[in-house]
């Protein structure tokens, strides 16, 4: 019993899991290195402004990311230095400057740097072309707009996807709501190739809407796909 407990406590070092080859009043300067670098991403970030941490764009959350980075070492690593990392944090301050400033001078730059607003949803339809560039997931998307209180396609009028990534929906007045493709799982997914009776139905994969005869498949104009579900054009429930 004697041998087995010399083994596990020669063979386990606490110490070294817990601190590494660090001592114990390493705890204390890991204490005052979080202070300080605290300190310095929140003066850094209100130099930034509050766009900078507002919805952030592609190029913003790389800026973050930086000073994320720039931050976590200094505060744990003995062999980091604080003075380092607050050169990191002027250098990625001052380029964010630089480029938000030729940003304001120069529309093609803009356009490099945190691209641009898409369309993708025109007059309730998917604008398939800019759904690839952009490779949403179907599933996402349609909760997305669920979530914004869209039943159908049929409801919106434009669709945009913002450079923060947010959707921004424009919709029909109640009265010019017409037939779309439906959203809603019970609905979307109940796809049919065969049009069992006349009505309206829609494609499920660009969401084309046309009134259909029952009988042999329809192949849809737009996409040339066969699948499509029964539109729907329910108003807004606001």
């Amino acid at each position: 019993m004697g041998m087995k407990l010399y083994f596990l406590q020669s063979s386990f070092d606490w110490k070294e899991l817990l601190l590494g080859d660090q001592q114990w009043n390493f705890l204390l300067e890991v204490v005052l290195r979080s202070f300080i670098m605290f300190l310095i991403i929140v003066i850094s970030l209100r130099i930034l402004g509050k766009r900078g941490v507002k919805q952030l764009s592609v190029f913003e959350l790389v800026v973050i990311i930086g000073l994320g980075s720039a931050a976590g070492d200094p505060m744990f690593y003995k062999d980091v230095g604080i003075l380092p990392a607050l050169v990191v944090f002027i250098m990625i301050i001052v380029l964010y400057r630089v480029v938000m400033y030729v940003i304001g001078k120069s529309k093609k730059f803009e356009k490099l740097v945190e691209g641009e607003c898409i369309c993708l949803i025109s007059e309730g339809k998917f604008s398939i072309g800019n759904f690839e560039k952009e490779m949403l997931a179907q599933d996402e998307f349609f909760g997305e707009l669920r979530m914004q209180g869209v039943m159908h396609l049929g409801q919106v009028q434009l669709g945009f996807i913002e450079i923060t990534g947010d959707l921004s929906l424009f919709f029909y007045p109640d009265e010019e709501v017409k037939y779309g493709l439906p959203i809603l799982p019970e609905l979307f997914n109940n796809k049919i190739e065969v049009i069992p009776a006349k009505g309206n139905y829609s494609c499920t994969f660009c969401g084309f809407t046309k009134n259909l005869l029952p009988g042999a498949q329809h192949i849809c104009p737009v996409c040339e796909r066969k699948k499509w579900a029964v539109a729907i054009n329910k108003k807004r429930v606001t």
